[in-house]
């Protein structure tokens, strides 16, 4: 069987079984690589706009905040997994969330030659329009990552509805990680910025004051900002949005509810 990265992509149930029950030193080593080189390759493009010294500094940082959030997430996840009935081990968790940040990474690897080239094309970091270029290219690279975080999140509920007893735990499993991950991504992003490279600030690798303030205020003062004090109703309006992207991600948890073990083994 096919234990490389097509076999992780491919996301078969026997496939992801393998991989999961077998999470050896190998598939260790190959998603770290994978991860380190193709979100390398991608960070280089987000900060290339800036200045070819901030894409390095991002080409850095940005496979070292995936390694960092699932480091600091590890043992929580793990124990999350547990209580939540999953049947899968620290080890498994681990390597169940190592799989699909492999597979956000390839996603985003893939498309690094596109913004690579749309970094080329943009207005200068010192033309006039170089603000509204920076706010285009914030924009185009947040759709993106969550385009890729979709994607990898569609196969982890695959990997978790084929090692898990049943939906509700695959489901509340899947929930449980997210939203940890989310969390310490979020903040982890904060404390590593700058990744794209405000045009009016100097190109350094971190900011003078980078534990000053956290994501979420911030996050929540722009938020009042630009809905003109009503950031609890647009609070809402993304909530609402980010819970219809995930759309296919839920009706794959929910179809686990009206076929229960059509891809278990046998026996099992």
């Amino acid at each position: 069987m096919n234990q490389g990265l097509p076999a992780l992509l491919r996301g078969a149930p026997e496939d992801l079984r393998t991989w999961i029950n077998d999470p050896g030193v190998k598939k260790l080593r190959l998603c770290v690589i994978t991860i380190v080189l193709a979100c390398g390759f991608y960070g280089m493009t987000v900060g290339i706009w800036r200045d070819p010294m901030m894409g390095l500094y991002v080409a850095i940082k940005m496979p070292a905040l995936i390694l960092f959030t699932l480091a600091c997430n590890g043992f929580l996840n793990g124990m999350l997994g547990l209580l939540l009935g999953s049947g899968l081990g620290f080890k498994q968790s681990l390597m169940a969330q190592l799989m699909s940040f492999t597979i956000a990474a390839l996603v985003l690897g893939a498309i690094a030659p596109a913004t690579f080239f749309m970094a080329l094309n943009a207005p200068a970091p010192d033309a006039e329009n170089a603000a509204s270029a920076h706010s285009y290219f914030l924009v185009a690279h947040t759709v993106l990552i969550a385009m890729a975080g979709i994607i990898a999140n569609l196969h982890l509920a695959k990997l978790l509805i084929a090692v898990t007893p049943d939906r509700r735990t695959a489901a509340t499993t899947l929930g449980a990680w997210l939203a940890g991950n989310a969390f310490v991504g979020a903040q982890l992003s904060w404390i590593m910025r700058p990744f794209f490279g405000t045009p009016s600030i100097e190109v350094a690798f971190l900011r003078p004051d980078p534990f000053n303030g956290t994501f979420y205020e911030v996050v929540w003062n722009k938020l009042q900002t630009i809905s003109g004090g009503n950031g609890v109703l647009l609070l809402i309006i993304i909530a609402l949005g980010i819970f219809a992207l995930h759309l296919p991600v839920i009706k794959l948890l929910k179809n686990r509810e009206t076929n229960p073990g059509s891809d278990k083994p046998s026996g099992s």
